[in-house]
């Protein structure tokens, strides 16, 4: 699977990684092997995975089996996005 990064993706990451050392290399680990996949919006999905009392989100799209990472963020709300099976 390939991972494409958009620029706001790659933005964001960066502030994420001053704020909590979130790094491109457990971004891209999350989004190979995510805990949970949930919808998104206007056909997105979005790859969560727990991380430091909170969740970590990865809003992407899926074509040909490769993944465009649109944006990156960490939440500690996790009650509100996390879907029990």
């Amino acid at each position: 699977m390939l991972i494409i990064w958009t620029k706001h993706a790659e933005e964001r990451q960066i502030e994420w990684q001053s704020k909590l050392g979130i790094t491109r290399h457990e971004i891209e680990q999350a989004i190979r092997n995510p805990e949970q996949v949930v919808s998104g919006d206007q056909g997105a999905f979005v790859a969560q995975t727990r991380r430091a009392n909170g969740l970590l989100r990865i809003p992407f799209t899926e074509t040909e089996g490769n993944r465009k990472i649109l944006t990156v963020y960490w939440t500690s709300k996790v009650d509100r996005y996390w879907r029990n099976k």
